[in-house]
């Protein structure tokens, strides 16, 4: 609280003197309504919101047949690398033959991506037809399966999934 404190009539050779005032505010109160405050808001607020990815996985059901013109496979691999193959490779009298490529701007997965859409689309008419299949090595970091996926954001492939490496690929796959 504020207080006002007078000294007192000094009367010196009888001359009166004016009295002087001192007044006095006393913060304490406002201190602890400052940090009454600051303590509300620091506990209401909503710090960084986690950002995740956004991820829609197919509901469990039968195995749907798609026609391997339309198909194409990505395999992260351990070493910063991306192979890929047209299909699914399921044919095991015929394995498919396994293209490498990176994830650089310029000659990489993208373009691939890219030719493989307007192959897609000459024969059926709209690139959304195109199907990728994500599969990661053992060893491939979560870094690059996350670029993988930010590539099918940025060619606006309609459809893919994340899939399980078979021992098949990782047989070809060895040198």
């Amino acid at each position: 609280m504020a207080e006002i404190t007078s000294s007192p009539d000094n009367n010196r050779k009888g001359r009166r003197r004016a009295s002087k005032r001192s007044t006095r505010v006393d913060m304490t109160p406002m201190v602890d309504l400052g940090f009454l405050l600051i303590t509300f808001f620091m506990l209401t607020t909503t710090m960084a919101e986690p950002k995740a990815l956004p991820l829609i996985m197919p509901a469990d059901g039968p195995h749907t047949a798609v026609p391997e013109s339309k198909s194409m496979t990505l395999i992260v691999r351990a070493n910063s690398t991306i192979s890929w193959y047209e299909g699914q490779g399921e044919d095991p009298a015929k394995p498919p033959t396994i293209h490498h490529s990176s994830f650089s701007a310029s000659s990489g997965i993208g373009d691939v991506i890219r030719a493989r859409q307007r192959a897609v689309a000459a024969k059926y008419g709209k690139a959304d037809e195109l199907i990728v299949l994500i599969k990661a090595e053992n060893g491939a970091s979560y870094g690059n399966v996350v670029d993988a996926l930010d590539e099918m954001k940025i060619n606006q492939v309609a459809r893919y999934a994340l899939a399980d490496i078979t021992p098949q690929e990782e047989k070809l796959l060895q040198p």
